[in-house]
């Protein structure tokens, strides 16, 4: 699994330092480096991040400060050179804790743990479905099996690997239930941006078929295939 990390830390030389440590590693992918907790707090929303470098004694809001305050944070590992929070970490159950400096081999050690605690919640977190209304019955879909999903009027068409399933419901009522993985590219059309195959113009090719994208929601498609690094420019 590829695990998706941000550095934070005030002090440019201590970025370069875990920076180099993550260029290391191959199942790691750095997405940012930010200064300061605020620049964290920015970067957050607009990431799907697995893991946070985090230090502690930063300018405008300390690392302990802003771990507080999170809701449903990624996996933390403090990196600081002060010992004296550690309690705190542990009790805001950051993954590790590491104090500067810090050498290779520690550092090893902690995102191999990071990564042991994901891939223990992967597995034990069950497949996500929804229940759709299709002839006269509740259907079970399973949501990474679908390839993208077309309204027609009062119903919509489910696209899965292996099925197709017509369900009466509206497609933006249907919206609401999806994960983030999924986007609407077309006011009829949406898609599963896992199952995209290629872009061909303004069209997705997403299995056998071939979606179109609106012209007024282009660039906002391309910008979430970018960020999820599904495309390059």
């Amino acid at each position: 699994m590829q695990i998706k990390c941000v550095i934070t830390d005030d002090e440019p030389i201590a970025r370069e330092g875990i920076r180099s440590y993550i260029e290391k590693i191959d199942f790691l992918d750095l997405q940012g480096e930010c200064e300061d907790a605020l620049q964290l707090n920015k970067l957050l929303p607009e990431k799907v991040l697995d893991l946070v470098f985090l230090d502690i004694e930063m300018p405008y809001l300390s690392g302990m400060d802003f771990l507080a305050q999170l809701k449903n944070p990624p996996k933390i590992v403090i990196i600081s050179a002060y010992e004296r929070y550690a309690l705190q970490g542990y009790e805001l159950e950051v993954a590790d804790y590491l104090l500067k400096p810090v050498s290779f081999e520690r550092f090893l050690k902690a995102v191999n743990k990071v990564r042991g605690l994901l891939e223990k919640e992967q597995q034990e977190s069950p497949e996500p479905y929804l229940f759709v209304k299709s002839n006269k019955m509740l259907k079970k879909v399973m949501l990474n099996d679908i390839l993208f999903i077309q309204s027609m009027e009062n119903y919509v068409i489910i696209y899965t690997l292996d099925s197709k399933e017509i369900a009466y419901t509206p497609l933006k009522k249907l919206a609401d239930y999806l994960p983030e993985q999924f986007i609407q590219v077309h006011r009829s059309y949406i898609v599963n941006t896992s199952m995209i195959r290629a872009i061909e113009g303004n069209q997705l090719i997403i299995g056998p078929h071939k979606v179109p994208v609106a012209r007024d929601l282009r660039e906002h498609v391309f910008d979430v295939l970018l960020k999820n690094k599904l495309i390059s420019r």
